[in-house]
């Protein structure tokens, strides 16, 4: 089968969201539509309790899913339709927000004082911006891990491997989130959907997640925003993207164990108007909305 190769590699960017959250963005708006149907990615990795207790209070969203997974750490989630609930170590919390929903997510200081995490956004079509809010709640202990001969090891979030499938299913984008931990050396090949976006987010280690060695094969943006480096050997804190063409990818680990976070989906090819929290087809449908905040009448469920 083809394998897929890389059109970029983005280095994430330092930002402060919520009430002073300090975290790395992945990619955001300003790379829409080239991650198609997914919106924005941001790693939220520190010890120092201060860059995370003020957490994302009270806030609203519509018209896409947000899915948060906690490597280490707690973070307490509350809703307007009355949920409550941790997300802790190795947890996933896979939320629709549809037609609106008010939450916050606060981080909680645990022993370690560690938070290490992300949260990625995914837009719902047209004729499902404005379903029902739903959760989808996923403790670690539910999200069953596949080891290969290889000495690979993959948490099936959603999606299939080797025959075991996530937990998470009946998802509009038709979804595959793996998380990937591949021993030193070794080699990993997975088959992808054609035509869908196909991402790998780097957890730790380097490794060549493409079949080409020349340093100038592709570009990397940097941390900067004038900042571009080329190296085929990608690491932490970032994000590659591949071509939408071809069934597989191949990623290898350089001398030391990988890990890393693959992501792929179907892309909508809607227009997309997005500000802030609320993501919708229209500046019309944005305005409706912000101005169903303001007056009161933004939550339809609850």
């Amino acid at each position: 089968m083809p394998t897929r190769r890389i059109v970029k590699v983005f280095k994430s960017r330092p930002a402060v969201e919520g009430a002073g959250v300090h975290l790395k963005r992945a990619f955001g708006n300003s790379q829409v539509p080239q991650f198609d149907p997914f919106l924005m990615l941001d790693d939220f990795h520190t010890s120092n309790p201060a860059e995370y207790l003020p957490g994302f209070p009270w806030h609203p969203h519509r018209g896409i899913e947000t899915i948060t997974y906690v490597l280490e750490g707690l973070v307490e989630h509350g809703d307007s339709m009355g949920n409550k609930g941790v997300i802790a170590s190795g947890s996933v919390q896979w939320m629709t927000a549809g037609s609106g929903i008010i939450h916050q997510e606060m981080p909680k200081e645990t022993p370690s004082g560690m938070l290490w995490g992300f949260q990625f956004w995914a837009n719902l079509p047209a004729r499902q911006k404005m379903m029902p809010p739903r959760y989808r709640d996923v403790k670690a202990a539910d999200i069953p891990e596949v080891s290969l001969d290889s000495g690979t090891k993959i948490k099936i979030i959603s999606g299939e491997v080797a025959g075991v499938r996530g937990p998470v299913q009946d998802i509009v984008i038709d979804p595959e989130m793996l998380d990937v931990s591949i021993p030193a050396g070794g080699v990993f090949r997975h088959p992808v959907k054609e035509g869908h976006t196909v991402i790998a987010y780097i957890l730790d280690g380097h490794g060549y997640f493409d079949d080409r060695r020349d340093a100038f094969a592709f570009e990397m943006s940097g941390a900067g925003w004038m900042d571009v480096d080329r190296d085929c050997r990608c690491g932490p804190e970032t994000t590659v993207l591949y071509e939408r063409s071809g069934q597989t990818v191949e990623i290898v680990a350089l001398d030391r164990a990988l890990r890393f976070v693959l992501i792929s989906g179907k892309p909508l090819g809607e227009p997309i108007a997005w500000y802030g929290p609320i993501v919708m087809n229209t500046q019309a449908e944005l305005r409706v909305a912000f101005d169903e905040y303001a007056r009161g009448t933004f939550v339809k469920h609850t």
